[in-house]
């Protein structure tokens, strides 16, 4: 099997190192995600995986936050199995085929078109999986999509990455256009976006990052017609139950400062009618 050379520099790089802790994962005895996707997708790739600084004890931070988004997406989608999805910025993460949503969601993962290139060579083609080959943040691509039904926007490892302004202005694109659904994504709040420095994915993929939401009051003044679902630190999720005890130790220690504690966000929106 021949495999394909990746050379990217900036945020889409970094979704190579993602792509590897959820292959890591799913080697692992007791897998968080268990994406053999993401397993069959890293075979394929000609790349020097060590660059992405992932390994077996840090590939949690990355698949506790993928299932956790994946929960949350089932529970939209089971409540409506005709949904529009706009998987944004996803990278070369499988989602759509970990969740197999019904023949009646339409999805459309949007990425910069280098990535939704390589994406469309290296997942196969599914009738109602739709590659975007386009920034995020343009408007235009929006414009395209049907407005027919419930939309949830799924915006995973995105938002740090925007400008606020740009991001705001996406969010608000989404909410105007489609008469309900839910917005979901993570953040980081202004203490992580200035302690970037530490974070070595980042670093080494020369990527800045820029948006810092400290805490959902900020949306909801910034995105009219929201309403709050949820709001969870990384270290309250269900999901990070699932790790081992010296990860809970971890976060009871984050808890005790507020800046810390809110270093990683979920955050869950509604919009249109309740």
């Amino acid at each position: 099997m021949d495999r394909i050379r990746v050379d990217l520099e900036g945020p889409p790089q970094t979704m190579l190192a993602t792509l590897y802790a959820k292959a890591i994962d799913a080697d692992l005895p007791n897998p968080i995600l268990g994406d053999r996707y993401a397993r069959e997708v890293v075979e394929r790739i000609d790349y020097d995986w060590t660059k992405t600084t992932i390994t077996a004890r840090n590939s949690s931070s990355v698949t506790t936050r993928a299932a956790h988004f994946d929960i949350w997406a089932r529970q939209f989608l089971d409540a409506h199995p005709s949904a529009v999805v706009l998987h944004l910025g996803g990278g070369l993460d499988g989602r759509y085929f970990r969740l197999q949503p019904s023949p009646q969601v339409e999805w459309y993962d949007v990425d910069y078109p280098d990535v939704a290139e390589l994406r469309t060579r290296l997942y196969p083609a599914a009738p109602h999986c739709h590659v975007v080959a386009a920034s995020v943040t343009d408007p235009a691509w929006l414009a395209e999509i049907p407005d027919d039904r419930p939309a949830l926007m799924l915006g995973e490892g995105l938002t740090m990455y925007l400008r606020e302004q740009d991001g705001i202005a996406l969010l608000r694109r989404v909410v105007d256009r489609f008469e309900h659904g839910e917005l979901q994504f993570d953040a980081f709040n202004r203490t992580g976006i200035k302690s970037q420095w530490m974070n070595a994915v980042v670093r080494r993929s020369g990527s800045k990052l820029s948006w810092g939401i400290d805490g959902p009051d900020e949306i909801l003044r910034a995105v009219h017609g929201t309403r709050l679902i949820s709001w969870v630190r990384w270290y309250e999720s269900e999901t990070f139950e699932r790790l081992p005890r010296v990860y809970h130790v971890m976060g009871r220690a984050m808890s005790l400062l507020p800046a810390v504690a809110n270093m990683s966000q979920y955050h869950r929106y509604a919009f249109g009618p309740p």
